[in-house]
């Protein structure tokens, strides 16, 4: 980590994209077991490219315009004040698009063609993004054995050939799903557009400097979450634009209201909330106190025989800041298995309250038994009785079933991020 970062300070960039996320929380279309799914998850997380009503669409195709809009947010650049004029025949100010165009056009980005016109609607192919790829990245000497390495590069076309050498050296390409295939000629999927993407933000230190916009990331230093013991990581990126909060940090929220698993069933709301503030040891706060955590059930496994508590499974999908901030996250609870159970205290109480219980009624049976025949021996029948009703009590609590897991309003549990958390100042 100390490494990546030196090296992201050099380039004075940052792609603050390495994360593994277990699975796609808020993309109904895309699985954990998907093949590009962390990359997918980056390119939403940081709006480089958004959803349709909860989808992704990611074997979908991109259009010209749609991959220049993409592009401009990777590079910071959507919002670059437009200076020139339309010089394109098939593009109009009502268009929604028409300012991305002309700051593709005002940058160099995407060119037109011969005709006057851009084409906004028209597919790209992985040869045109990769050719694109390589026009803003920096110049170099491109090994071009490489190409030797996929079968199928005698197919690329020849505009192309030296742009894939150079974007191969780069490692800014995709070829998905056989190694060995590029297949230059295939129209690029939104999948495919989000690992080139993903790349090259994960490389923004090779992008040429008059593409870059002036607001690009910079890392301005890490702190430390310390909020919950042997969690896997501490680590909070902290940038001028976000605190990146990294996969594997844990920290404590409130039940926001009463549980209990007996009555609970699997798809239902949890709210959790910061009651103080979520902060770095250096001082940043991430969550400020008041911040609600939104999720749900996963499931829930009730109590069983001999004694097994209920287990219940749950996940957050988002925060939101007192100002009404939202932000994406994926985390669970951080106990054994991502579970929530009662925990021994409250099993020993249990198993305690039968022996007691047990003990109480064998020394009454004592009692009554001892008192018949003969009064005196009335002590003789509770030193008997006690302790083989109290070792009754205590197996017949060790058979019965487990306890269902309640939380008070209030209650805090731990929870780990299962991924990168970006929370945008």
């Amino acid at each position: 980590m100390k490494k990546l970062l030196v090296g992201l300070f050099a380039a004075g960039v940052v792609a603050l994209s390495n994360t593994v996320p277990t699975f796609a929380a808020n993309i109904s279309d895309v699985d954990s077991s998907y093949w590009a799914t962390k990359e997918i998850n980056n390119v939403v997380d940081n709006n480089v490219m958004s959803l349709t009503g909860g989808k992704f669409n990611p074997e979908g195709s991109v259009s010209r315009v749609e991959f220049v809009q993409a592009l401009l947010k990777v590079l910071t650049n959507d919002n670059l004040d437009v200076t020139i004029g339309n010089e394109f025949s098939d593009i109009s100010a009502s268009d929604k698009f028409y300012s991305d165009v002309l700051r593709s056009q005002q940058l160099g980005l995407v060119y037109g063609y011969p005709d006057g016109t851009f084409k906004p609607a028209r597919l790209m192919s992985r040869a045109e993004t990769q050719s694109v790829i390589s026009h803003i990245t920096k110049d170099m000497d491109a090994d071009k054995s490489l190409l030797k390495n996929f079968t199928d590069a005698n197919q690329i076309p020849a505009w192309a050939t030296n742009a894939y050498a150079k974007t191969l050296n780069y490692g800014i390409y995709v070829n998905y799903p056989n190694p060995s295939e590029l297949r230059p000629n295939d129209v690029l999927s939104r999948a495919e557009a989000a690992v080139i993407l993903y790349r090259l933000r994960q490389k923004a230190g090779l992008i040429k400097s008059q593409f870059v916009g002036k607001e690009l990331e910079k890392v301005l230093g890490t702190e430390h979450l310390e909020a919950v013991k042997k969690a896997p990581s501490n680590e909070v990126v902290i940038t001028n634009k976000r605190n990146v909060i990294r996969e594997g940090n844990a920290m404590y929220v409130a039940f926001d209201e009463a549980f209990k698993s007996e009555v609970a069933q699997e798809g239902d709301a949890l709210t959790f909330v910061a009651e103080e503030d979520i902060a770095t040891t250096e001082g940043t706060v991430l969550f400020p106190a008041g911040t609600k955590f939104y999720g749900n059930v996963i499931s829930i496994t009730d109590p069983k025989w001999f004694n097994k508590n209920a287990r219940v499974y749950a996940q957050i999908t988002k925060a939101v800041l007192p100002n009404g901030q939202t932000v994406s996250m994926s985390a669970k609870p951080f106990y054994k298995n991502y579970e929530l159970k009662e925990g021994p205290w409250m099993t020993a109480g249990k198993l305690a309250l039968c022996t007691v219980t047990g003990g109480a009624i064998g020394a009454g049976a004592g009692t009554g038994i001892a008192f018949i025949p003969s009064p005196h021996r009335i002590g003789t029948g509770i030193a008997i009785g006690a302790p083989v009703g109290a070792g009754i009590g205590l197996a017949t609590g060790l058979i019965t079933k487990g306890l269902n897991y309640h939380a008070k309003e209030g209650e805090e549990i731990k929870v780990i991020m299962l991924n990168d958390v970006s929370i945008a100042k």
